[in-house]
């Protein structure tokens, strides 16, 4: 008795493993467009309403959906917050002033404060904004040293910067409400001659 050939499954079969293979190809595929880097391509406004303008825009940082950045759009530079999904720049009442340069501006990861350096006569200082209150509030008021480059925090409880108050730059880490906070101190100087052991009195 001869083999029974049937080549219908057989070719059934095939089919169904190819079809699997292109499923799972085009699962993959979809993966590795989502986690690739995307352009965001903001509209160019030429009067400076929206992220991109004729002025010079520098110093950007994001904060999940918002962008923040200093321009100098205005009269002097200024802080300015860009919402990528509303497509329009937020309001910051209370927050800019004319006779303050700003810079180096972070934001908490809610969007909710805003922490800069500004400069008043030449007195630098570190600012807290919080956008729901509105409120500036001035965190090195009782602080005599030059102070620059502020960061905060994702829950926007601590705020660490650069500050000369020893005559070098050293980091600095306060709370919100302009208080140092304890334990951060620095390690002990070593002196730049060594000690010698005291000889014996003859």
């Amino acid at each position: 008795m001869g083999l029974l050939h049937i080549p219908f499954p057989s070719r059934l079969f095939l089919t169904t493993v190819n079809v699997r293979r292109l499923l799972l190809t085009l699962i993959l595929s979809s993966l590795l467009v989502a986690c690739s880097p995307r352009l965001v391509n903001i509209p160019f406004d030429p009067g400076g309403r929206s992220l991109n303008s004729p002025f010079a825009d520098v110093q950007p940082r994001v904060s999940g959906r918002y962008i923040l950045f200093v321009s100098d759009r205005g009269d002097s530079p200024n802080i300015y917050l860009y919402d990528t999904i509303a497509s329009v720049l937020v309001d910051l009442p209370g927050l800019n002033a004319i006779d303050m340069v700003v810079s180096s501006p972070a934001m908490s990861e809610n969007g909710r404060f805003i922490v800069f350096c500004g400069s008043r006569d030449g007195q630098s200082a570190i600012y807290l904004y919080d956008r729901d209150t509105r409120q500036l509030r001035n965190l090195t008021e009782n602080l005599k040293a030059t102070v620059r480059n502020p960061t905060i925090t994702a829950d926007g409880s601590k705020i660490a910067f650069e500050s000369s108050a020893d005559g070098q730059w050293d980091i600095l880490l306060y709370n919100r409400f302009g208080e140092p906070i304890e334990g951060i101190t620095r390690a002990p100087e070593r002196s730049s001659v060594s000690q010698l052991p005291e000889l014996p009195q003859p």
